[in-house]
Protein backbone atom coordinates (compact mmCIF):
# COMPACT_ATOMS: atom_id res chain seq x y z
CA UNK A 1 0.00 0.00 0.00
CA UNK A 2 1.79 2.90 -1.12
CA UNK A 3 0.13 4.72 1.77
CA UNK A 4 1.93 3.08 4.33
CA UNK A 5 5.38 4.01 5.95
CA UNK A 6 7.06 1.03 7.01
CA UNK A 7 9.88 0.47 9.45
CA UNK A 8 11.21 -2.96 10.88
CA UNK A 9 13.33 -3.85 13.61
CA UNK A 10 14.65 -7.59 14.28
CA UNK A 11 15.52 -7.88 17.53
CA UNK A 12 -9.84 -5.93 25.88
CA UNK A 13 -11.04 -4.07 26.46
CA UNK A 14 -13.93 -4.56 24.93
CA UNK A 15 -14.70 -9.91 24.42
CA UNK A 16 -19.99 -17.48 22.05
CA UNK A 17 -19.96 -17.41 25.49
CA UNK A 18 -22.65 -15.70 27.44
CA UNK A 19 -20.41 -15.41 30.48
CA UNK A 20 -20.07 -11.82 31.68
CA UNK A 21 -17.08 -10.29 32.61
CA UNK A 22 -15.58 -10.94 35.62
CA UNK A 23 -12.45 -9.35 37.98
CA UNK A 24 -13.22 -6.04 37.09
CA UNK A 25 -12.52 -2.90 39.17
CA UNK A 26 -15.38 -0.23 39.67
CA UNK A 27 -13.17 1.91 37.35
CA UNK A 28 -12.84 -0.85 34.34
CA UNK A 29 -16.68 -1.61 34.92
CA UNK A 30 -17.15 2.31 34.66
CA UNK A 31 -15.68 1.80 31.36
CA UNK A 32 -17.29 -1.00 30.37
CA UNK A 33 -21.03 0.83 31.10
CA UNK A 34 -19.52 3.84 28.94
CA UNK A 35 -18.83 1.96 25.77
CA UNK A 36 -22.09 0.39 26.19
CA UNK A 37 -23.85 2.94 26.10
CA UNK A 38 -22.03 4.63 22.96
CA UNK A 39 -22.70 1.60 21.10
CA UNK A 40 -25.21 2.15 19.29
CA UNK A 41 -23.40 5.40 18.04
CA UNK A 42 -20.31 3.67 17.47
CA UNK A 43 -22.06 0.94 15.61
CA UNK A 44 -23.71 3.24 13.38
CA UNK A 45 -20.16 4.77 12.95
CA UNK A 46 -18.32 2.19 11.96
CA UNK A 47 -20.83 -0.41 10.28
CA UNK A 48 -20.55 -3.66 8.63
CA UNK A 49 -17.53 -2.88 6.81
CA UNK A 50 -15.55 -0.34 9.01
CA UNK A 51 -14.60 3.17 8.73
CA UNK A 52 -12.90 4.92 5.77
CA UNK A 53 -9.66 4.81 7.58
CA UNK A 54 -9.82 0.74 8.69
CA UNK A 55 -11.16 -0.01 4.80
CA UNK A 56 -8.15 1.89 3.36
CA UNK A 57 -5.25 1.58 6.06
CA UNK A 58 -5.96 -0.68 9.09
CA UNK A 59 -7.87 -3.85 7.84
CA UNK A 60 -5.33 -4.39 4.87
CA UNK A 61 -2.29 -3.45 6.88
CA UNK A 62 -3.17 -5.56 10.18
CA UNK A 63 -3.85 -8.50 7.86
CA UNK A 64 -0.37 -8.09 5.87
CA UNK A 65 1.61 -7.96 9.55
CA UNK A 66 -0.35 -10.83 11.03
CA UNK A 67 1.11 -13.54 8.00
CA UNK A 68 -1.87 -15.58 8.52
CA UNK A 69 -1.66 -19.49 6.65
CA UNK A 70 -4.36 -21.26 5.88
CA UNK A 71 -6.34 -23.00 8.80
CA UNK A 72 -4.76 -20.90 11.11
CA UNK A 73 -6.94 -19.37 13.96
CA UNK A 74 -6.87 -15.79 15.41
CA UNK A 75 -8.34 -13.88 17.98
CA UNK A 76 -9.65 -10.24 17.60
CA UNK A 77 -9.35 -8.26 21.76
CA UNK A 78 -11.04 -5.51 21.73
CA UNK A 79 -13.42 -6.81 18.71
CA UNK A 80 -16.40 -4.21 19.18
CA UNK A 81 -18.64 -5.36 16.48
CA UNK A 82 -16.62 -7.43 14.83
CA UNK A 83 -15.46 -5.52 11.86
CA UNK A 84 -12.02 -7.21 11.55
CA UNK A 85 -13.62 -10.39 12.53
CA UNK A 86 -15.63 -10.93 9.24
CA UNK A 87 -13.11 -9.18 7.18
CA UNK A 88 -10.73 -11.88 8.28
CA UNK A 89 -13.87 -14.48 7.93
CA UNK A 90 -14.74 -13.44 4.19
CA UNK A 91 -11.03 -14.19 2.99
CA UNK A 92 -11.34 -17.26 4.58
CA UNK A 93 -9.49 -17.51 8.13
CA UNK A 94 -10.64 -18.78 11.11
CA UNK A 95 -11.69 -16.12 13.29
CA UNK A 96 -13.21 -15.12 16.99
CA UNK A 97 -13.69 -12.06 18.66
CA UNK A 98 -13.76 -11.24 22.55
CA UNK A 99 -15.04 -7.69 23.99
CA UNK A 100 -15.99 -6.15 27.35
CA UNK A 101 -18.94 -4.32 26.17
CA UNK A 102 -22.21 -6.63 26.03
CA UNK A 103 -23.87 -4.10 23.41
CA UNK A 104 -21.32 -4.00 20.47
CA UNK A 105 -21.12 -7.95 20.95
CA UNK A 106 -24.87 -8.11 20.57
CA UNK A 107 -23.88 -5.68 17.55
CA UNK A 108 -21.32 -8.14 16.43
CA UNK A 109 -23.44 -11.18 16.66
CA UNK A 110 -26.74 -9.79 14.80
CA UNK A 111 -23.96 -8.38 11.82
CA UNK A 112 -21.72 -11.61 11.21
CA UNK A 113 -21.93 -15.43 9.94
CA UNK A 114 -22.75 -17.47 12.97
CA UNK A 115 -19.69 -19.23 12.26
CA UNK A 116 -17.65 -16.68 13.76
CA UNK A 117 -17.80 -16.88 17.46
CA UNK A 118 -17.99 -13.81 20.00
CA UNK A 119 -16.90 -13.92 23.85
CA UNK A 120 -18.09 -11.79 26.21
CA UNK A 121 -15.26 -11.20 28.57
CA UNK A 122 -13.03 -8.43 30.00
CA UNK A 123 -9.83 -8.75 27.78
CA UNK A 124 -7.71 -8.56 31.33
CA UNK A 125 -9.57 -11.46 33.27
CA UNK A 126 -7.07 -13.89 33.74
CA UNK A 127 -10.67 -16.79 33.93
CA UNK A 128 -11.13 -15.66 30.18
CA UNK A 129 -10.73 -18.23 27.42
CA UNK A 130 -9.02 -20.60 29.54
CA UNK A 131 -6.97 -23.22 27.96
CA UNK A 132 -7.44 -21.60 24.34
CA UNK A 133 -4.57 -20.94 22.20
CA UNK A 134 -4.58 -19.27 18.20
CA UNK A 135 -2.10 -18.85 16.00
CA UNK A 136 -2.40 -14.81 15.97
CA UNK A 137 -4.30 -12.70 17.56
CA UNK A 138 -4.95 -8.54 17.11
CA UNK A 139 -5.99 -5.43 18.86
CA UNK A 140 -7.11 -2.46 16.31
CA UNK A 141 -7.88 0.76 17.46
CA UNK A 142 -8.59 -0.06 21.16
CA UNK A 143 -5.62 -0.18 23.63
CA UNK A 144 -6.11 2.90 24.31
CA UNK A 145 -9.24 2.28 25.61
CA UNK A 146 -7.75 0.14 28.23
CA UNK A 147 -6.90 1.41 31.30
CA UNK A 148 -5.02 -1.30 32.71
CA UNK A 149 -3.14 -2.70 30.18
CA UNK A 150 -0.16 -5.10 31.31
CA UNK A 151 -3.11 -8.01 32.48
CA UNK A 152 -4.27 -7.90 28.70
CA UNK A 153 -0.83 -8.24 27.26
CA UNK A 154 -0.37 -11.22 29.94
CA UNK A 155 -4.07 -12.77 28.39
CA UNK A 156 -2.49 -12.21 25.06
CA UNK A 157 0.91 -13.87 25.94
CA UNK A 158 -1.06 -16.90 27.51
CA UNK A 159 -3.43 -17.06 24.16
CA UNK A 160 -0.62 -17.38 21.74
CA UNK A 161 0.71 -20.46 20.53
CA UNK A 162 4.70 -20.55 21.03
CA UNK A 163 5.31 -19.32 16.75
CA UNK A 164 2.26 -17.08 17.13
CA UNK A 165 1.91 -12.99 16.26
CA UNK A 166 0.39 -10.35 18.05
CA UNK A 167 -0.75 -7.24 16.19
CA UNK A 168 -2.16 -4.23 17.63
CA UNK A 169 -2.72 -0.92 15.53
CA UNK A 170 -3.33 2.70 17.33
CA UNK A 171 -3.87 6.05 16.69
CA UNK A 172 0.09 7.96 16.81
CA UNK A 173 1.16 8.08 20.65
CA UNK A 174 3.98 10.48 19.29
CA UNK A 175 1.42 12.63 17.35
CA UNK A 176 -2.30 12.13 17.79
CA UNK A 177 -3.31 12.68 21.33
CA UNK A 178 -6.45 14.22 22.29
CA UNK A 179 -6.73 17.79 23.60
CA UNK A 180 -2.44 17.82 23.33
CA UNK A 181 -1.80 17.91 19.71
CA UNK A 182 -3.18 19.81 16.79
CA UNK A 183 -2.33 20.89 13.38
CA UNK A 184 -0.96 24.48 12.90
CA UNK A 185 0.52 27.02 10.24
CA UNK A 186 3.75 28.87 10.02
CA UNK A 187 2.98 31.60 7.78
CA UNK A 188 6.49 32.60 7.35
CA UNK A 189 7.50 29.07 6.58
CA UNK A 190 4.20 28.65 4.66
CA UNK A 191 4.42 25.27 6.32
CA UNK A 192 1.59 23.17 8.31
CA UNK A 193 3.12 21.35 10.92
CA UNK A 194 2.18 19.50 14.06
CA UNK A 195 2.20 21.25 17.38
CA UNK A 196 2.41 18.43 20.92
CA UNK A 197 1.88 19.77 24.03
CA UNK A 198 2.56 16.93 26.11
CA UNK A 199 3.80 13.13 25.20
CA UNK A 200 5.92 11.78 28.47
CA UNK A 201 3.25 12.24 30.65
CA UNK A 202 0.46 9.19 30.54
CA UNK A 203 -2.29 10.60 30.94
CA UNK A 204 -6.37 9.99 31.38
CA UNK A 205 -8.41 12.14 28.58
CA UNK A 206 -12.00 11.58 28.80
CA UNK A 207 -13.64 11.96 25.33
CA UNK A 208 -17.69 12.69 25.28
CA UNK A 209 -19.32 10.34 23.61
CA UNK A 210 -20.64 10.51 20.96
CA UNK A 211 -19.18 13.85 19.95
CA UNK A 212 -21.80 16.20 19.50
CA UNK A 213 -23.65 19.27 21.22
CA UNK A 214 -25.44 18.24 24.40
CA UNK A 215 -23.73 14.66 25.06
CA UNK A 216 -23.36 14.25 28.29
CA UNK A 217 -21.84 10.48 28.17
CA UNK A 218 -17.58 9.86 27.25
CA UNK A 219 -15.06 7.29 27.03
CA UNK A 220 -11.97 7.51 28.04
CA UNK A 221 -8.41 7.40 26.14
CA UNK A 222 -5.13 6.31 28.44
CA UNK A 223 -2.32 8.64 26.64
CA UNK A 224 0.91 6.54 26.71
CA UNK A 225 4.42 7.54 25.50
CA UNK A 226 6.20 4.74 23.36
CA UNK A 227 8.44 3.24 26.16
CA UNK A 228 5.48 2.27 28.00
CA UNK A 229 4.22 0.27 25.40
CA UNK A 230 7.26 -1.71 25.09
CA UNK A 231 7.83 -1.73 28.69
CA UNK A 232 3.95 -3.43 28.85
CA UNK A 233 5.24 -5.93 26.12
CA UNK A 234 8.28 -7.07 27.88
CA UNK A 235 6.81 -7.34 30.69
CA UNK A 236 4.03 -9.51 29.47
CA UNK A 237 6.49 -11.82 27.67
CA UNK A 238 6.03 -10.41 24.06
CA UNK A 239 8.61 -8.62 21.65
CA UNK A 240 8.31 -6.12 19.08
CA UNK A 241 9.56 -7.51 16.02
CA UNK A 242 8.06 -5.04 13.42
CA UNK A 243 7.16 -1.43 13.47
CA UNK A 244 5.17 0.25 11.02
CA UNK A 245 3.58 3.89 10.46
CA UNK A 246 1.09 4.41 8.12
CA UNK A 247 -0.01 8.03 6.96
CA UNK A 248 -2.68 9.33 6.01
CA UNK A 249 -4.15 9.05 2.21
CA UNK A 250 -6.43 11.93 1.99
CA UNK A 251 -5.31 14.68 0.17
CA UNK A 252 -6.61 18.59 0.32
CA UNK A 253 -9.15 20.21 -2.08
CA UNK A 254 -7.08 22.71 -4.47
CA UNK A 255 -5.64 26.02 -2.64
CA UNK A 256 -3.19 28.36 -0.94
CA UNK A 257 -2.17 25.92 1.93
CA UNK A 258 -3.36 22.55 0.19
CA UNK A 259 0.54 21.54 -0.75
CA UNK A 260 1.86 22.28 2.75
CA UNK A 261 -0.75 20.06 4.38
CA UNK A 262 -0.12 17.23 1.85
CA UNK A 263 3.13 17.48 2.46
CA UNK A 264 2.33 17.29 6.99
CA UNK A 265 0.39 14.47 6.37
CA UNK A 266 2.74 12.58 5.10
CA UNK A 267 5.33 13.17 7.88
CA UNK A 268 3.31 12.93 10.72
CA UNK A 269 1.88 9.20 10.68
CA UNK A 270 -1.55 9.00 11.73
CA UNK A 271 -1.29 5.49 13.17
CA UNK A 272 1.92 3.31 14.42
CA UNK A 273 1.55 -0.22 13.99
CA UNK A 274 3.54 -2.68 16.33
CA UNK A 275 4.05 -6.61 15.93
CA UNK A 276 4.79 -8.99 18.81
CA UNK A 277 5.82 -12.26 19.89
CA UNK A 278 6.20 -14.71 22.68
CA UNK A 279 10.13 -14.06 24.06
CA UNK A 280 10.18 -17.50 25.73
CA UNK A 281 7.40 -20.39 27.01
CA UNK A 282 7.60 -20.25 30.56
CA UNK A 283 4.38 -20.59 32.96
CA UNK A 284 2.77 -17.50 33.15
Amino acid sequence: MSSIKKTSKRKDHRGSSKSSPRSSSKNEEAGNAAWDQAARWYDALVGMQGSEYQQSLILPGALSLLELKKNEQVLDVACGQGVFCRYLHDRGFKVEGLDVSSALIDAARRRSPKTVSFHHFDAGDPEALQGRTFDAISCLLAVQNIEHLVPVLKNIKRWLKPEGRFVMVLTHPCFRIPRQSHWEFDETKKTQYRRVDLYATETKIPIVTPPKNGARGHTTTYHRPLQSYFESLASAGLAVDRLEEWTSGKTSEPGKRARAENRARQEFPLFLALRAIPINNQAD
